[in-house]
């Protein structure tokens, strides 16, 4: 039996909660639920090694700064067992209670969410400066419109020595299909500017090294994963990873048509070029280049 995220939503109800929701720029509806368990799926294997230079191991108390529904926290909560601990906070009221919801039934009580704006880490978590030995933050810096606001708080909660891991994006316009499509470099053009639009960055890591400096944090590691995804007419020998901008595309371009950034006909291509590429063994999708930081708090 299935359950959509909304179903186990803590605040629900709450008007101001739903706002938060609505205010999600990837939504938060099934869809995306299910696009982002596909995501952590495929992106799995970078974040258990940058958790790995993070030195997140047992009894470790770990910060998943917008954790959304926790995929990443669950990972985390078996890396540090039951002594440690993995606390998640999401400005979607749905994801938090979908979470909450599935550490409970995994009896995982190292692990709990709360809902909030993370640029307030501090007073969402009273009582817990300098306590965490790490942080995690993937694809959040890029959508936060005072990334300084949030990086300080992370600071705050930080133990002296203590590292935050960061999965985000520089150059995300560099996406692109090849042989080049204009349907797709329409769509990723269009994506940038919704997420500025909304006040976030999608080169924020390019900016990030000196607002790590600002906070007493300094960049340990860096390391820039670029993949490419590949398709094939034979679904067994398709390249996993061309899952990630399928399904994007599938769930966002029609989002960027709601928001009048995209045209529906440019959609309808975007799709249909998806289909093609999907099929082909000599055409690929370069994804936007994700940067790896680690950094240390002094």
């Amino acid at each position: 039996m299935s359950t959509t995220p909304k179903q186990f939503g803590q605040t629900v109800g709450d008007s101001k909660a739903n706002a938060a929701d609505n205010e999600y720029v990837l939504g938060t509806g099934a869809d995306e639920l299910a696009r982002l368990g596909l995501q952590h799926r495929l992106w799995a294997d970078a974040a258990h090694a940058a958790w790995k230079i993070g030195r997140i191991g047992p009894g470790a108390r770990v910060l998943d700064v917008g954790c959304g529904p926790g995929y990443a926290a669950f990972d985390l909560a078996s890396l540090v067992g039951p002594q440690g601990e993995v606390v998640g906070v999401d400005e979607s009221s749905r994801f938090v209670g979908w979470m909450n919801h599935q550490a409970a039934v995994r009896g995982l009580g190292q692990v709990r969410a709360v809902v909030g704006d993370v640029h307030g880490l501090g007073a969402l978590l009273p009582g817990r400066a300098a306590t965490f030995d790490a942080a995690y933050a993937r694809w959040v810096l890029c959508f936060v419109s005072r990334p300084a606001e949030v990086l300080r708080g992370v600071a705050d909660l930080l133990k002296p020595g203590g590292r935050l891991i960061v999965h985000d994006y520089f150059n995300y316009t560099a996406m692109t299909m090849a042989p080049r499509c204009r349907s797709h470099d329409r769509a990723v053009a269009a994506t940038a500017a919704s997420w500025r639009e909304r006040g976030g960055d999608p080169d924020i890591v390019g900016r990030l090294g000196r607002l790590l400096a600002e906070c007493g944090m300094s960049i340990d590691h860096l390391h820039v994963h670029q993949r490419v995804a590949r398709g094939h007419p034979d679904l067994s020998k398709r390249d996993p990873m061309f899952a990630w901008p399928d399904t994007w595309w599938r769930t966002y371009a029609p989002k960027l048509v709601e928001m009048g950034k995209l045209s529906r006909a440019d959609c309808d291509e975007l799709i249909a070029d998806l289909e093609r590429i999907g099929s082909s063994t000599t055409d690929f999708v370069m994804v936007p280049p994700v940067f790896e930081v680690v950094a240390v708090k002094a």
